[in-house]
C-alpha cells in the first residue's frame, strides 16, 4: 500500500499529459531499452555471454516493468489520436489473426472451458 501512495502522484501527472506528451513518456524509455537488447546480443556474441545474459535480462525486465506500465497508463490518451487508434486497431486484429493461425485461440477456449469441466467432475465425486 505504501508503494502505491508513492507512485500515485507520478501516475496522476502522467495521466494529465497531452496525447503527444504521453507518447514521449513511452518513447523515451523505449528508445533506451530496445537498443539495449541489441547491445546485449553483441556483448554475448563477443564472448562475454554472462554479461550479455545479465544485460538482456535487465533490458527485458525494464521493458516489462517500466515501459509496459507506462504504456498502460498513457494508452487511453494515445487512443484519442486518430492515427494511433487506427494503428492499434490494426495491430490487435493482426495479432488475433496470427494467434488464430498458431492455434492459440483454440488453446484459450480450451482453458476457459477447463474450470467448468473440473467443477462438473468434482460434483460427480
Amino acid at each position: 500500500m505504501a508503494r502505491q501512495t508513492k507512485t500515485r502522484p507520478v501516475r496522476r501527472a502522467i495521466e494529465r499529459l497531452s496525447p503527444y506528451a504521453s507518447s514521449c513518456v513511452v518513447a523515451v524509455p523505449l528508445a533506451i531499452v530496445e537498443p539495449l537488447k541489441l547491445v546485449a546480443v553483441v556483448i554475448a556474441g563477443s564472448g562475454h555471454w554472462i554479461t550479455g545474459t545479465v544485460t538482456i535480462g535487465c533490458a527485458y525486465a525494464l521493458s516489462l516493468l517500466l515501459v509496459e506500465r507506462l504504456f498502460l497508463i498513457v494508452k487511453p490518451k494515445l487512443l484519442t489520436l486518430r492515427w494511433f487508434a487506427t494503428l492499434w486497431k490494426w495491430f490487435v486484429a493482426t495479432r488475433g489473426t496470427v494467434l488464430g493461425w498458431l492455434g492459440f485461440d483454440r488453446m484459450r477456449r480450451r482453458m476457459e472451458r477447463q474450470p467448468a469441466a473440473l467443477k462438473s467432475q468434482a460434483a460427480h465425486r
